[in-house]
């Protein structure tokens, strides 16, 4: 019951929040739901089938760009069209290096997807695409309008703001049902043990393709977000660091679970802006790298399932607690009896 209940008080505390934060806490919760839906597409591969990728930036930054390159500098385009050029335009990517990349495995996979992703970020880079590497503008917010009728402006704030909470709620509940239906089963076996999975007749290699396809629209969904948020994309989403700090937001959060990787994105993103507070922490905030590394490595070693897996750490902490009592209360009562061994005669001891 938590479980289902936690999800639905989370969109509610998020919703909420607009009417009493303001507009910097607002563009914080922005953030933080974009990063949200990012580390949920990542947590389908890390969590649901055992994938480690180092390249889940470029479907990111992929995503972000076709938003940029396809919106006129004059007038909004149509959300209808440019939301799913950006999503088709990462999954055809995903499909390309996927059919490839899962070829290998473990650590080779890890540097295949590192190697794929580099190659899209020196593409925008090294070329002016996309403005090299001064990056591209995004002057208007896509439209979304039915026969002339506009139910709703995303250049209003409110109106954004909402519509990044509901890709969110929409990315939860869509894992959430991903993960309960066969297909999610068959991904948790083949994270399990591949190998008894195709003894048992299926062929894993379709399996991971499609999850990593359907991870990488997603992180595509997130980068077209990013995009409409800030107006600006840089070459530097689809960067190597930007595939570690998700992929850290997902072990901080939780493997296991779909809000573990929210959790950990809330963490992530507050722990960085509380190491860049110029006014906790004055000049020294200039290195906030410094004390954001060690805040991590704490976190990682004391936590070692999660921010998700903590109530069941808790748990088990009190649960060895009550039985070391019980055992230590139960200790006098047999400390005068003596053990059976002792009143067994010894070999060749006669009784008297």
């Amino acid at each position: 019951m938590l479980n289902r209940l936690l999800p639905l008080a989370t969109l509610m505390a998020l919703a909420a929040f607009y009417w009493s934060g303001s507009d910097y806490y607002t563009g914080l919760a922005i953030k933080i739901m974009i990063y949200g839906i990012f580390a949920l597409s990542l947590q389908l591969l890390v969590g649901g089938a055992g994938l480690v990728s180092l390249g889940h930036a470029a479907f990111f930054g992929i995503g972000a760009y076709v938003a940029a390159l396809l919106s006129p500098e004059s007038e909004a385009a149509s959300l209808w069209w440019l939301l799913p050029a950006a999503l088709l335009a990462a999954a055809a990517y995903a499909a390309i290096t996927g059919a490839l990349a899962l070829r290998t495995r473990g650590v080779y996979f890890i540097m295949v997807t590192l190697a794929f992703s580099q190659m899209a970020y020196y593409v925008f880079h090294d070329t002016k695409i996309g403005g090299g590497s001064d990056g591209i503008y995004l002057y208007f917010r896509p439209a979304l309008s039915l026969g002339g009728w506009t139910p709703f402006d995303l250049g209003d704030a409110a109106a954004f703001y909402f519509f990044v909470l509901a890709c969110l709620a929409a990315c939860w509940g869509f894992l959430a049902l991903l993960r309960r239906s066969p297909f999610g089963a068959a991904l948790a076996g083949i994270r399990i043990n591949e190998q008894r999975m195709r003894a048992a007749g299926y062929s894993t290699y379709p399996y991971k393709l499609a999850a990593y396809v359907v991870g990488a629209t997603l992180a595509g969904l997130a980068g077209f977000l990013f995009a409409l948020k800030d107006g600006f994309v840089t070459p530097e989403l689809l960067a190597w660091e930007q595939s570690g700090l998700v992929l850290l937001m997902v072990i901080l959060g939780g493997m296991g679970s779909l809000g573990g990787a929210v959790l950990g994105t809330v963490a992530m993103v507050l722990l960085q802006e509380l190491f860049q507070s110029q006014e906790l922490f004055g000049d020294y905030a200039r290195h906030w790298h410094l004390p954001l590394g060690i805040a991590i490595i704490a976190l990682v070693a004391l936590l070692p399932n999660g921010l998700a897996g903590l109530p069941a750490q808790w748990r088990e902490r009190r649960a060895a607690r009550a039985a070391d009592r019980k055992t230590e209360a139960g200790a006098p009562a047999r400390a005068d009896a003596k053990p059976a061994a002792a009143r067994l005669p010894l070999q060749g001891e006669r009784h008297v």
